[in-house]
């Protein structure tokens, strides 16, 4: 009854209490984004991301700080001062990783708080502007409340974000082992261009012998490969909501 319970209320919050987000930058986009982070995030990925000269959004979650998820070591402060200072966006993601199924509005802002006051220790005063659900779980109430906190929220729902999107639950892919070989990489890639839209994913640990839920570095860089060859550019994400911000001024 409970997973029911919580399958309704994932679909009630895909569908109802949206945000128009007009999506119409000059070209399509994709924006490059790692939850939690584990710490291959950084040490494998950010490599990876230097020598193609883009940045990426991690989204943290502070009571993982040199903890384990998944079987994976997580991000130390070094690790998050370094992705920041290198130029990488670093957005919320809850601070115990909780999803807001499970949070009462009381709860969720105690959780947001407690993480908004933890990044901005460690990275001189930074305050989070954007969002992503842990699990990819999103509710009626809490999109209410983050709507009201951030700019922005990231959802795991897969597609491009093309003509309105939900501000409040932006749609996703996952770069994740479990899910890259089911989707069609060159057509989302022409999609995004041909609509000049917003084409977000996510991912987790980048190592040769990945979680289901995160890939390997030679996915990470085909997926770069095939954005600049269909001509997207590549924006972290909340530089790329800016720009759809700016132009639908």
């Amino acid at each position: 009854m409970k997973e029911r319970i919580d399958q309704f209320r994932r679909r009630a919050a895909r569908y109802l209490g949206r945000d128009p987000l007009p999506v119409q930058p000059g070209q399509g986009v994709l924006s490059l984004s790692f939850d939690d982070f584990p710490k291959s995030a950084w040490e494998v990925a950010g490599p990876i991301l230097k020598d193609h000269g883009i940045h990426a959004t991690y989204y943290v979650a502070g009571g993982l700080c040199d903890g384990s998820n998944m079987d994976k070591v997580q991000f130390s402060e070094r690790d998050l001062q370094e992705a920041f200072e290198g130029g990488h966006e670093v957005g919320c993601h809850t601070f115990s990783h909780t999803s807001v199924l499970r949070l009462d509005a009381a709860s969720l802002k105690a959780e947001l708080d407690r993480n908004s006051d933890w990044v901005a220790e460690r990275l001189d005063g930074h305050r989070m502007s954007h969002f992503a659900y842990p699990f990819g779980d999103a509710s009626l109430g809490a999109k209410g409340l983050l709507g009201r906190r951030f700019t922005h929220s990231r959802g795991v729902t897969d597609g491009v974000n093309t003509g309105v999107a939900d501000r409040n639950n932006l749609l996703s892919i996952g770069l994740e082992s479990r899910r890259l070989p089911d989707y069609d990489l060159e057509g989302l890639m022409a999609k995004t261009a041909e609509s000049r839209g917003w084409l977000i994913a996510y991912g987790h640990d980048v190592e040769a012998d990945p979680t289901p839920y995160g890939c390997t570095p030679q996915d990470l860089v085909r997926v770069i490969s095939l954005a600049r060859q269909a001509g997207l550019s590549i924006l972290p994400v909340s530089s790329a909501f800016s720009m759809m911000s700016a132009k639908s001024a």
